[in-house]
């Protein structure tokens, strides 16, 4: 992606125009996509430049064009992978705590990507055992020239590291979330797990012993599916 690819905007009516230079499948729905995300992007109080959202839009199409070879997305459509992927981790940028992130099971980089483009000063750790998706991610970091994502092909059992945040979108089971993730957890850190429904009942009672936990309902623009993110701090000093 060229540095000094141009995009333009207009405030007044939510709308950007980005340069269409690199792009290979997004092709005539560029200009929708970028207004889609341009309004998702306002709608969710994100202070993101012209330039980070031609990045997001980016790495959207090379998501895209390099599925087939490496298993990235069951979502083809160009539309709803925007929204199901890009916007849907989007949502969760306002709610992070600060400090060094690891993403546990990221698949494509997500989120761990598009936390790394919408916050260039956050140290991002994408981790997965499958070598092929963690081969997408740094070639796509290298290509939009994110210094701040570290990409590691590992189980999460083999990583040594500890970080202030820890997210997934990966984990079904919150429960299993919590415990390959808290021995990577550094003193006074936090878990972050999406997830579509609220825990259960049954979830949090298991936790709640050992946790200070938040259920944040998210709102994400142009998805009606439910979206949660669960934030969860250890009792202990």
């Amino acid at each position: 992606m060229s540095a000094s690819a141009k995009t333009t905007s207009s405030a007044s009516t939510g709308t950007i125009r980005i340069d269409p230079t690199g792009f290979v499948k997004l092709g005539s729905q560029l200009p929708k996509l970028a207004n889609i995300l341009a309004q998702a992007v306002n709608e969710l109080g994100l202070p993101l430049t012209q330039m980070q959202q031609r990045t997001l839009l980016f790495y959207l199409d090379q998501l895209l064009l390099w599925n087939k070879a490496y298993n990235l997305t069951a979502i083809t459509d160009p539309e709803e992978a925007l929204i199901k992927h890009v916007i849907d981790c989007l949502s969760i940028i306002t709610h992070l705590p600060s400090g060094s992130l690891l993403d546990i099971g990221t698949g494509a980089g997500l989120p761990a990507v598009i936390i790394a483009i919408c916050q260039p000063d956050r140290q991002c750790t994408a981790l997965d055992s499958n070598q092929k998706k963690i081969r997408f991610i740094k070639q796509i970091s290298s290509e939009l020239g994110l210094s701040n994502m570290q990409p590691i092909a590992s189980r999460i059992e083999a990583h040594e590291a500890s970080y202030a945040v820890v997210t997934s979108r990966a984990f079904a089971s919150l429960i299993d979330f919590v415990e390959v993730a808290q021995p990577r957890l550094a003193d006074g850190g936090y878990l972050c797990a999406m997830k579509g429904k609220a825990p259960s009942e049954e979830e949090l009672q298991a936790l709640e012993g050992g946790w200070h936990i938040k259920t944040i309902k998210l709102i994400v623009p142009r998805l009606h599916d439910s979206r949660h993110l669960i934030e969860m701090s250890s009792r202990i000093a």
